[in-house]
């Protein structure tokens, strides 16, 4: 098997862990002797309940959002690209119905612009109205649209009637955009308010089209999803820049000339394997987040730290080494069963940070330990050993540290990518 490279709460720097966690191309028609690709996801937001955050309140909730008689412009970097794509919308924690009106989707032009010659309206069955009952999730109907890889997108939508922000992807590191009245339509948006969440939008899939007589290898596409919390979903990376370790793997795909392979991210930051919170406990929300994304094939599993530290901060929800590597053992059963191709990661060093001590060390040493040498999977990327400081191998590298001992920098984040056995993706 592959090796690739103080009890109390802290208030003030969990105030500001909770501070990052809130922080189209041209039509073209499918040739009628072609066939078609089935979907493969090419971006995707884990779902979260925007209200319920840490146990115990050891960080208040964040304040209630409510939008009336406004617009909302969310801008994606697709992963690969496509002929044809569907766009998803969930209600998944919602507790009412929501309606969603007018929604487009455009190439963006950076900023709150959209190229306004490309836009394209979605249909819902038909319909311009998306109504979502609660815990409801939706497809558009299919557009079809050529977009290249790594096209930039954004989605717009207007919400008329009241309704409560319930079903977010918190951390979003994109500057979106909340904008009064309906300008779905406009290329620019008036009195914009900027935003870095994602509301209600949760996935893009593509599909292409099969060449006639091509050869049957040609027919697999690879989805790799890559599974974890803040250092999967980028925290302490640049805004804007989509210097999350999963974008910059996409980078390293693009540059090898890989077809037909899309990298796409299932990280919530503050997420836990074993206890709900922000977002859904991990062992909870692996089916959907995981074996139910659109042609799955591969997974990167690096999740469990959260476990160790917030359980020494709450004791009450305090978990064992022990129970992390059964998390990760009936996550990887699963997957396989689903014939998914899983790396593990090792969890990368926290100390310095503000819910670090000496017995969550020992636990985070264990469960790499187990890690290393687990039987049943496809490989084990040690982020460990490439993201330490080697004269205190408990520290982040200082080079790597965003400056909260916890989350990588922008370098950290490439030196994670570059660990990856892209090889890997062409198996």
């Amino acid at each position: 098997m592959p090796r690739f490279r103080n009890r109390k709460p802290h208030r003030r720097w969990l105030g500001c862990l909770f501070a990052t966690l809130l922080c189209l191309a041209t039509s073209h028609p499918l040739a009628a002797h072609e066939g078609r690709h089935p979907w493969s996801a090419s971006w995707f937001a884990a779902q979260q309940d925007y209200g319920v955050t840490f146990p115990d309140n050891i960080v208040p909730p964040p304040p209630p959002v409510t939008l009336a008689d406004q617009t909302v412009r969310m801008t994606v970097r697709l992963s690969r690209g496509g002929e044809t794509l569907r766009v998803r919308f969930s209600n998944r924690f919602g507790k009412a119905p929501v309606t969603l009106e007018d929604i487009h989707v455009a190439p963006s032009m950076g900023g709150d612009g959209v190229v306004f010659h490309k836009q394209r309206p979605l249909r819902f069955s038909g319909s311009a109205r998306l109504m979502l009952a609660p815990g409801e999730e939706r497809w558009s109907d299919r557009i079809n649209l050529h977009a290249a890889d790594q096209t930039e997108l954004s989605v717009s939508l207007y919400v008329m009637a009241p309704t409560p922000v319930v079903t977010t992807h918190s951390v979003g590191l994109q500057t979106n955009y909340r904008a009064p009245g309906n300008q779905v339509g406009a290329a620019l948006l008036r009195s914009a308010e900027p935003m870095r969440a994602y509301y209600w939008l949760d996935a893009i899939d593509v599909a292409g089209v099969l060449p006639p007589m091509a050869p049957a290898g040609s027919r697999k596409d690879v989805v790799m999803v890559a599974f974890g919390d803040s250092i999967t979903d980028g925290a302490g990376s640049t805004v804007d820049r989509n210097f999350r370790w999963p974008n910059l793997l996409d980078d390293r795909v693009r540059s090898a000339g890989l077809r037909r392979v899309s990298v796409v991210n299932a990280g919530i930051a503050g997420n836990r394997w074993l206890h709900d919170g922000v977002g859904p406990a991990g062992v909870s929300r692996f089916g959907h987040d995981v074996l139910a994304v659109s042609g799955a094939s591969h997974a990167v599993l690096l999740l469990g730290i959260n476990d160790i530290g917030i359980g020494q901060l709450h004791p009450p929800q305090a978990v064992s080494a022990a129970q992390l590597i059964d998390a990760l053992r009936i996550s990887v059963q699963r997957a396989r069963q689903r014939g998914i191709k899983v790396l593990l990661g090792t969890l990368l060093p926290y100390g310095g940070s503000g819910y670090f001590d000496a017995a969550g060390e020992t636990k985070r040493q264990a469960v790499n330990d187990w890690i290393r040498a687990a039987q049943g999977v496809d490989g084990v990327i040690d982020f460990d050993r490439i993201m330490r400081d080697p004269q205190r191998p408990s520290h982040l590298h200082p080079s790597f540290d965003s400056g909260d001992h916890l989350h990588p920098n922008d370098a950290g984040y490439e030196a994670m990518a570059d660990a990856f056995p892209i090889r890997w993706l062409q198996r």
